[in-house]
């Protein structure tokens, strides 16, 4: 009964141990992928790594569950040859060298002092990491940054304590008597984790100081220095910190590969990530600072007429546009030469696509001469107010294929250049303001020229945007049931519509006071009966321009 319960104590510890082990393996695996959702852009990927996390966990406890089984299954074969299991372990024990067991203990020894002076080592590191913490956030009184003065930090403190304890596993590896493999492979694993922490560390110290200099610049800026441009150029801090990120984690990704041999060979692409990043962040840099040399110029220009102004502000955009593209077309080339591709050919074959596509696209191309002659020969301009036989309205935006054109009731129409046709643009120069009014028959037209002359006076005197008083052009029209006289002003461009409803008003106002009637449709009702079907009917008579509905009546 002895042997029995020795043999299960010997099965027992045997399965404990290699649980042990497996459980020593997860905490590991959770580490390294606590490590990796800390990481910036790889956070979005959080939910799928804790998917692989899950995964390898099963796969670690299948695995124990079959080595333990196949440790019992071992085990029982020896039984059923009616063997020993602690003899036949004392014997595998035994046959471990003499010396073996004192190298271990002197191992263990030293590995219990290696450890009590990691812990002091941490203990001191991280007092001197709070004081450097709270005089860095102190600096300058700059209270932007210091949130990510204490990431840098934190940080800091957490690389030191895993490169510590890392370091003490190598130790003890070396300390104990195990193969020297074992030793080797820590020793990858310490520089591995020393280049992704410290990788990650120098991001948090990037961050720190790229808010720093923002800051600062934000700070110490005035009209009177270059950082006065500062804040044309501040949305491309952003950028430069996400381009530094990636930059540092590439070439941390590129140095891990030089450490193992099996992926050694794809390091070399690395650099080139590097340049592509460089050229992107670059272009967007030429991009900015040539728009901002744009507006500046356009700011500069205060001694120009409206229509310089107007013509100023539709070509401007046409050339950000064209100095965005030409930037951006010499980046992809920039891009290629690092990937060390020949553009030669890719340029020869987009000529050849160009001419086929041109072939084709001969509607686009019409569109795109049209859009030209509209800009250089000043037909129109953004700001103008224009008439198409499609559309009606102030002019937004000029493009080189297509005009966007706001029409008074809010509504943008977007106009082929190609396609417009005739044009009548109401913003050239000056424009006549149009009125017609109808009056009685009966009225005295003598008075009525003197009220509509004194209207005019009123709106000039009122409207800054009158050229000439309004003339009365006299008798149009001789309508239904009114005298059609008509009148126009000479307003500014674009201001017609606006004027012509301040002239309307002030007629009626003037109309209203010297008794003068405007004549409106009248109805006239005529009811007949009819013995056969005994139905009402109505004729109306009425002005042509005003429709009014038919209206039912009933005896």
């Amino acid at each position: 009964m002895n042997i029995l319960y020795s043999n299960i104590i010997v099965i027992l510890l045997e399965v404990i141990l290699l649980t042990a082990i497996f459980v020593l393996i997860n905490s590991v695996v959770r580490f390294i992928f606590k490590h990796l959702r800390s990481i910036k852009f790889l956070s979005k990927f959080e939910n799928k790594f804790e998917s692989y996390r899950r995964n390898i966990k099963g796969i670690l406890i299948l695995l124990n569950i079959a080595l333990c089984m196949t440790v019992a299954g071992y085990n029982g074969f020896l039984l059923y040859k009616k063997k020993d299991l602690l003899a036949h372990t004392g014997e595998l024990i035994m046959r471990i060298p003499s010396d073996f067991w004192l190298q271990f203990g002197l191992g263990i020894i030293k590995i219990i002092l290696v450890v009590v002076a990691a812990t002091y080592m941490i203990r001191i590191i991280r007092r001197v990491s709070n004081i450097l913490m709270e005089k860095a956030k102190a600096y300058e009184q700059i209270k932007a940054n210091n949130e990510s003065i204490e990431n840098f930090f934190t940080t800091l403190n957490n690389i030191f304590v895993n490169a510590t304890w890392l370091l003490v596993l190598m130790l003890s590896s070396v300390l104990l008597p195990f193969p020297e493999v074992i030793s080797s492979y820590l020793f990858i694993i310490l520089k591995i984790y020393l280049i992704f922490s410290i990788s990650h560390l120098i991001v948090f110290a990037v961050a720190s100081i790229v808010d720093s200099l923002d800051a600062l610049s934000r700070k110490y800026s005035s009209p009177d220095n270059l950082l006065r441009f500062y804040e044309h150029l501040r949305e491309l801090v952003p950028l430069l910190k996400s381009c530094l990120e990636y930059t540092i984690y590439v070439y941390a990704a590129t140095l891990i590969m030089l450490q193992l041999d099996f992926v050694d060979d794809l390091a070399h692409y690395g650099p080139k990530i590097i340049q592509i990043i460089g050229i992107f962040f670059l272009s967007r840099v030429f991009v900015e600072i040539s728009n901002l040399f744009v507006d500046q110029f356009l700011e500069r220009s205060t001694k120009l007429t409206a229509d310089e102004y107007k013509k100023r502000i539709t070509l401007f955009p046409i050339i950000r546009s064209f100095l965005k593209y030409a930037i951006y077309f010499f980046a992809l080339v920039m891009v290629l030469k690092a990937l060390e591709i020949n553009i030669g050919p890719i340029i020869a074959g987009a000529g050849i696509l160009g001419i086929v596509i041109g072939l084709g696209a001969q509607p686009l191309i019409n569109d795109l001469v049209s859009g030209f002659f509209i800009i250089f020969e000043n037909i129109y301009l953004v700001g103008d107010y224009i008439e198409t036989s499609s559309a009606r309205g102030i002019v937004e935006t000029i493009d080189i294929r297509s005009t966007r054109i706001r029409n008074p009731n809010g509504q943008q129409h977007i106009l082929r250049n190609g396609q417009i046709g005739d044009i009548v643009n109401f913003s050239k120069k000056y424009a006549f303001a149009v009125v017609e009014v109808g009056v009685d028959y009966g009225s005295d037209l003598e008075q009525v020229y003197k009220i509509l002359h004194g209207s005019g006076i009123k709106l000039k005197n009122a409207n800054p945007n009158i050229l000439e008083k309004t003339i009365v052009q006299g008798l149009e029209n001789f309508g239904e049931s009114e005298l059609l006289i008509r009148t126009i002003t000479k307003v500014k461009p674009g201001c017609h519509m606006q004027v012509a409803r301040d002239l309307r008003k002030i007629i009626k106002e003037d109309f209203d006071k010297a008794g003068i009637e405007i004549p409106f449709a009248r109805r006239v009702i005529i009811f007949k009966n009819d013995d056969d079907k005994n139905k009402l009917k109505v004729q109306k008579k009425e002005k042509d321009r005003i429709n009014f509905p038919d209206t039912p009546f009933t005896n």
